[in-house]
């Protein structure tokens, strides 16, 4: 059993963004991916643990952006799941271009969520084992983000297409969001170089979400997602939170 695994990616047409760099979301699309395809080799993969009634969810993400892949480029990423906490599957996600410089950094917090009531199994609860790996070069595992007033608001409707196999919004969706409040200039002046994701309740299908976000001077753009809350009129709850600097 290989608990560091690799693969490589041609960067495509598909996977860029209109100056030709890897959208932020093609990052999270390939730890997905490429978590997936381990998953499947250590026994873990979505349709065993559809077995068992649990699949996973990604409660926060954290990426470091040494410098953005582009067309034509084919990189090497390798992942590898860490100890697992009391709460969360850590996993650290790397990609390196063909030189072997490394492109990004990933870590994510994975969890293992019950099917039918969509609450959180802890590890130690769950009898899903996933032997852990330390190389000493993972980053710091992201922090929650404080909400904060944000200056602009506009509204966003979860479709058909943004959906994955648990019927909720993919995790890589939401970055395409964020990166749609951001205009075409600022987007030739700026590249993105972190950013911090927490997944704090599933956005399903039809959902109206309102996404407030703010800009700093210093290049720091933040986003809360809000939702109205189904039980009482009027209040609304955080569905997601960003905080990218560019």
């Amino acid at each position: 059993m290989e608990m560091i695994y690799r693969q490589n990616y041609t960067i495509t047409p598909l996977h860029v963004d209109a100056l030709g760099r890897v959208k932020p979301s093609i990052l999270l699309y390939f730890a997905q991916e490429i978590a997936g395809e381990h998953c499947l080799q250590l026994g873990t993969d979505w349709d065993s643990l559809q077995k068992v009634h649990l699949f996973w969810a990604l409660i926060r993400t954290k990426v470091e952006v040494t410098k953005l892949p582009t067309i034509g480029q084919t990189i090497t990423v390798e992942t590898w799941p860490m100890p697992a906490t009391r709460t969360a599957y850590p996993r650290c996600t790397v990609g390196y271009d063909e030189n072997g410089n490394e492109c990004f950094k990933i870590i994510a917090l994975w969890v293992l969520m019950d099917m039918e009531n969509r609450s959180m199994v802890l590890p130690g609860k769950s009898g899903i084992d996933v032997p852990g790996v330390l190389r000493g070069t993972e980053p710091d595992a992201p922090r929650a983000i404080p909400a904060q007033n944000c200056t602009e608001t506009t509204p966003r409707m979860v479709g058909f297409g943004e959906l994955d196999r648990n019927l909720h919004m993919n995790n890589t969706k939401y970055l395409d969001w964020v990166m749609d409040l951001l205009d075409l200039e600022f987007h030739r002046a700026n590249s993105i170089r972190e950013f911090t994701i927490c997944y704090l309740s599933e956005a399903r299908h039809g959902q109206k979400i309102d996404l407030s976000y703010s800009l700093s001077e210093e290049g720091i753009f933040q986003v809360d997602g809000h939702r109205e809350k189904t039980d009482v009129s009027g209040e609304k709850e955080r569905i997601f939170a960003a905080k990218l600097q560019f």
